[in-house]
């Protein structure tokens, strides 16, 4: 599954003998891909069950992919991964998941280093949705030409995460390398150059690109809706809308404490319920007794307490 738009969904059918085939005219806007494409409605059976953008699905009826046709989605396989976020209510507690996108491998949290400026609360959530969907996480840090990346490298040093600097007309190849043979979801919020890199890998995307507001910092959305891009290297990327929240209702305190194994042996003299915030909690002594890096416990605190708050800025 390769887009979704109004209960239409776009699908392709890898066939290495219909490269260069003639564009449909239903195609998505900037959905650069290879292979037969073809669009499919639900089929009633399947009920409720919603489809995303990287479903891989079974389709029956016209297959085509001739103008005007539509086939029918009736079987959604298996999926290895799913990446989710809670409804961007007023306190982002009510707990309803929504899914984003399914079987990436690999969440590119696409960040500015100025205009706009980072927000550590938004990288934070995004780190603890891909620790929820078992992906790997990569920092994209944009716009080096506006400031330095030091300073936002060193406050994810110690969670490991690995980052690269995609400077303005500058060589990609870093992260090309991270992408190649890999299916990436790009996330960030509206401004950030998200699309703009897409344009670059994919030349063409031709994803719409947009500018900040210079009153209130933030950037206008453009891109509408998730697409699949394939890369002329090998691998896909999937660009998603830019976003104001990244709810984390639906998160376990379980879930982010597994992505610090170091920690977690740590936690068994918590008392029950514990947040792992507040007084009481083992960890401090755990680390104190020189059993883990302090700085592994202040991430784990601070990806905690973004999981609990609705402001990501």
């Amino acid at each position: 599954m390769v887009a979704v738009d109004r209960g239409r969904y776009t699908c392709l059918i890898a066939s290495s003998g219909e490269k260069g085939r003639r564009r449909r005219k239903d195609r998505p806007e900037g959905a650069a891909m290879s292979g037969r494409v073809v669009v499919a409605m639900k089929a009633r059976e399947l009920g409720r069950k919603g489809i995303v953008v990287g479903d891989r699905v079974a389709l029956v009826g016209d297959v085509s992919g001739a103008f005007d046709t539509l086939a029918r989605v009736v079987r959604v396989e298996p999926r290895t991964s799913m990446l989710r976020r809670s409804a961007d209510d007023v306190d982002g507690t009510d707990g309803i998941e929504r899914p984003v996108v399914a079987n990436a491998d690999q969440l590119v949290i696409v960040t500015a280093l100025a205009d706009p400026p980072p927000r550590p609360r938004m990288i934070d959530r995004m780190l603890v949705a891909a620790f929820d969907a078992d992906i790997d996480p990569l920092l994209c840090l944009t716009k080096p030409d506006l400031a330095p990346p030091d300073e936002l490298v060193a406050l994810y040093a110690p969670l490991g995460v690995p980052y690269v600097v995609a400077g303005k007309g500058g060589p990609l190849d870093d992260l090309k390398e991270r992408l190649a043979d890999r299916t990436s979801v790009f996330v960030g919020h509206s401004g950030v150059g998200k699309s703009t890199l897409v344009n670059a890998l994919v030349p063409d995307a031709n994803r719409a690109v947009s500018h900040v507001n210079a009153v209130t910092g933030r950037g206008r959305h453009t891109s509408t809706s998730a697409v699949a891009l394939e890369l002329p290297g090998g691998g896909w990327i999937i660009d998603t809308p830019g976003v104001r929240s990244f709810g984390l209702a639906h998160v376990s305190v379980e879930t982010v404490l597994a992505g610090f194994p170091d920690l977690v042996e740590g936690t068994v003299e918590c008392p029950k319920g514990c947040t792992h915030l507040g007084e009481g909690c083992a960890l401090d002594a755990w680390v104190a007794a020189g059993h883990a890096d302090p700085t592994r416990l202040v991430s784990l605190r601070r990806l905690l307490a973004g999981r609990e708050s609705a402001d990501d800025d």
